[in-house]
């Protein structure tokens, strides 16, 4: 079964939609998972098919692969990911595939996350960001819209880049969760000694 069957049919300078664009993921995330593309060659073919503009532009990213088991095609939905710190520092940054709904979770820990260069599986991501007694710091790119849709309690939270601040055709980044007796930090463009992967 090829991986096109669903644009076989139609005009390859047709705007590709969520759906179409949704399709390639699901197949690329089927090659991943079965070894057919390495988590490099992955994350390079998911950011270009959320920048695709038409079908034509999706066609190429999957000619070289199976389409998608039956079961795989009606199961499909956005990637869910979730990253915990607990008791613990963990920090994230460069290049990887975030979930269309991440969760960070710090608990008596610290976790940052920087964004930057990470590739976004579509427009709009949620990121649940939930630190009781931890700090959560995470950084999102200079093109993001934010929208803080969270909650604090006996906490610091600071939420920066809103949607005014941002690039219009830019990623919206909705932020969600709880922070309780906590410190939830999320900012654009952040001073750079803030992030300790930079040298200066």
């Amino acid at each position: 079964m090829s991986s096109l069957t669903p644009f076989e049919s139609r005009d390859t300078a047709q705007r590709a939609s969520d759906a179409d664009r949704d399709h390639v993921a699901a197949v690329l995330g089927e090659a991943l998972a079965t070894g057919r593309l390495t988590s490099v060659e992955h994350a390079d073919r998911l950011e270009a098919t959320y920048n695709a503009v038409t079908v034509g532009e999706l066609v190429p990213i999957t000619r070289d692969l199976p389409g998608l088991a039956p079961a795989a095609s009606a199961g499909f939905s956005a990637d869910q990911q979730q990253v915990s710190a607990v008791f613990s520092k963990i920090i994230r940054g460069g290049r990887w595939v975030t979930g269309r709904h991440t969760v960070l979770r710090s608990t008596f820990g610290a976790l940052i996350i920087d964004l930057t260069d990470a590739v976004l599986p579509g427009r709009e991501i949620t990121l649940e960001l939930n630190s009781f007694c931890g700090k959560l710091i995470v950084r999102v790119p200079e093109n993001a819209r934010v929208m803080d849709e969270g909650s604090a309690i006996f906490s610091k939270r600071h939420i920066s880049g809103g949607e005014e601040g941002g690039d219009p055709n830019g990623p919206l980044i909705r932020v969600t969760g709880r922070a309780v007796f906590g410190k939830v930090v999320v900012s654009r463009g952040a001073t750079r000694f803030h992030w300790p992967w930079h040298a200066h």
